[in-house]
């Protein structure tokens, strides 16, 4: 990256004083200039216990909205306002607030990777990483709906022996990595360890040596003795992980795994925001309120979530 292009964008952070997230997906130069890489609820944590006035979220909508739930006071910025998640956008308000009609005693746990108007219907919300132990705290007598990825869904139900009410929502960028993948990059490289997140398909999750959320996979890497491993996720995630081992090779399970919303956000674009000002990301509220709830029962159950 041309040193130009980082002295601006230091000046611009100094002016507006900023601090720049980024989400393990996103391009690698993102990546490198960002003050804070990880997983979204992490981004969002962090953010909101620093001293900077401005937040530039370097990710997709629904986490620059958990930023603004939880930095109330912060200006927020999402660089590409059309950077999206289709996994998301896979359910609304008013579908959940359909489904809860239909099971009135249950309770509600979402994904983190929902919209805000998901989130304040819900009475929990959980990440990759903890939802286990989230529906494991839950009364047993108790139905439970889990919204939005059914595949994340299935885990936690192997996992904990619960039925739960599963949408039918995934993600595209994790469901095209296939177990064929795994099979042939096993026969390549037969002493790799193969580390896959569970919004993979079911097939791909039989397959793999670990289940891990993106900052599970970081600690694991880096406390595993394996040079060689396999990388069920988007293929953004190579980059992050090559940080915290530069000995390991990373291998994508699939040339496919791309989310293309998360490669949305470039470098004139990060700039072009913190000189514009755009594209402010607000929550009304009222949905703020409900959401932060939801939010805030999760790290109740798990403070360091």
């Amino acid at each position: 990256m041309e040193q130009r292009l980082i002295d601006k964008i230091q000046q611009l952070k100094k002016q507006r004083n900023a601090v720049i997230l980024a989400h393990n997906y996103q391009l690698q130069d993102i990546q490198d200039l960002a003050d804070i890489t990880g997983d979204s609820l992490g981004l969002s944590k962090q953010a909101a216990q620093t001293e900077a006035d401005t937040i530039v979220f370097c990710g997709v909508m629904f986490m620059a909205e958990t930023a603004a739930i939880l930095s109330p006071d912060k200006t927020v910025l999402i660089p590409e306002k059309t950077a999206g998640c289709p996994m998301a956008d896979m359910i609304t308000a008013e579908q959940l607030r359909e489904l809860k009609k239909q099971h009135p005693d249950s309770l509600v746990v979402c994904y983190v990777n929902s919209t805000a108007d998901i989130k304040a219907e819900s009475d929990y919300c959980c990440t990759s990483s903890n939802a286990v132990e989230v529906v494991r705290s839950l009364p047993k007598d108790k139905e439970i709906i889990f919204v939005p990825d059914q595949h994340l869904g299935r885990h936690v139900q192997q996992q904990t022996g619960r039925e739960l009410i599963l949408w039918p929502g995934y993600c595209p960028s994790h469901v095209v990595i296939t177990v064929e993948d795994i099979r042939a990059e096993k026969k390549r490289y037969p002493d790799a360890l193969v580390i896959t997140h569970p919004e993979c398909s079911e097939p791909v999750k039989e397959a793999s040596d670990a289940l891990l959320s993106t900052g599970q996979m970081l600690t694991y890497v880096r406390n595993s003795t394996a040079r060689r491993f396999i990388v069920a996720t988007e293929v953004g995630m190579t980059h992050a992980l090559k940080k915290v081992r530069p000995d390991a090779e990373f291998i994508p399970a699939g040339s496919r795994a791309v989310c293309p919303n998360m490669k949305k956000i470039t470098i004139d674009k990060l700039i072009a925001s913190m000189e514009d000002m755009k594209y402010k990301v607000t929550v009304d509220k009222a949905v703020a309120d409900k959401a932060r709830r939801s939010l805030k029962r999760m790290i109740e159950i798990l403070p360091t979530a």
